[in-house]
């Protein structure tokens, strides 16, 4: 990939939030009906850090993003996002929290009818603070990042599935977001570009080094990320040393039957001696 144009000023997670997690997940519970989705999850989140969450279909994966953004409200617990506990925010405070959170979604929710210009620049033109060349300026090197510069007048009908992506990611870090969830960011994807839009998000975290939730279906996707990083010298995504680890935290979450069965790094999970996850990562 190309060499990364910065269009933010990086900040370190302790200049823009003085608690030490971007979200804190404590004893959370959650049932539609009678199903039981989420059994007392706990984990955290450190700025700065990336966590990996995967599990078999249904296990409660993508249900943990729509609580970290207030779209769904737990039965019992707490919910604390950037220092603020959430799960006692009015939908008014949650829409304002929800400016320093960004998202990719799984299929990528672009806007048919407009430009990949207009779509990476939808939400700093709603806000309406920034002038027309500034907001310009950074959708050009937004785009730029993720190598889609040339794209900008074109619609996403006329993009592939793994540039759609490319410009949701886009559209999602032109707003500087404090933490970024991302939904299956390769679903639906071939092997090829599935490791395409991985290299970009490795890109994303060890340049930006933003607080990440990802939530994905392929184990590969996550093995990828931990143990490879983004050299900014040669402009791609390179294997680590054996036994070294990334500058940027990289964790992992398994879900089992709506509980947490594993939370910590790549050497942990690749000595766990528990049947269930070594036949899952197998």
């Amino acid at each position: 990939m190309s060499t990364p144009t910065l269009p933010i000023e990086i900040r370190s997670a302790a200049d823009r939030n003085p608690t030490p997690d971007a979200i804190v997940f404590e004893e959370v519970e959650l049932a539609f009906d009678s199903k039981t989705v989420l059994n007392g999850i706990s984990f955290r989140l450190a700025h700065g850090e990336t966590k990996a969450i995967f599990g078999v279909a249904g296990s409660g994966k993508s249900t943990i993003l729509k609580l970290a953004l207030g779209l769904l409200k737990p039965d019992s617990g707490r919910i604390t996002v950037l220092g603020e506990e959430i799960t006692t925010m009015t939908e008014d405070q949650l829409f304002e929290l929800r400016r320093r959170v960004g998202i990719v979604f799984q299929e990528s929710a672009l806007f048919d009818s407009l430009t990949v210009r207009e779509n990476v620049a939808y939400r700093l033109i709603e806000e309406g603070k920034l002038p027309e060349e500034e907001i310009e300026k950074r959708v050009r090197e937004a785009l730029s990042f993720v190598e889609l510069e040339h794209t900008m007048d074109l619609y996403p009908s006329e993009l592939s599935g793994g540039m759609r992506r490319r410009v949701a990611i886009a559209r999602t870090i032109i707003t500087e977001p404090e933490v970024l969830l991302y939904d299956s960011p390769t679903g639906g994807l071939d092997p090829v570009t599935s490791n395409t839009i991985i290299e970009l998000i490795v890109k994303q975290r060890d340049v930006y080094k933003t607080s990440s939730l990802l939530v994905t279906h392929r184990l590969q996707d996550a093995f990828t990320m931990g143990t490879h990083y983004f050299d900014r010298g040669e402009n791609k995504m390179k294997p680590l040393p054996p036994d070294a680890r990334s500058a940027v935290p990289m964790g992992f979450l398994i879900l089992r039957d709506g509980r947490i069965i594993f939370d910590g790094d790549l050497k942990s999970l690749r000595e766990t001696t528990d049947e269930y996850i070594r036949e899952y990562i197998s």
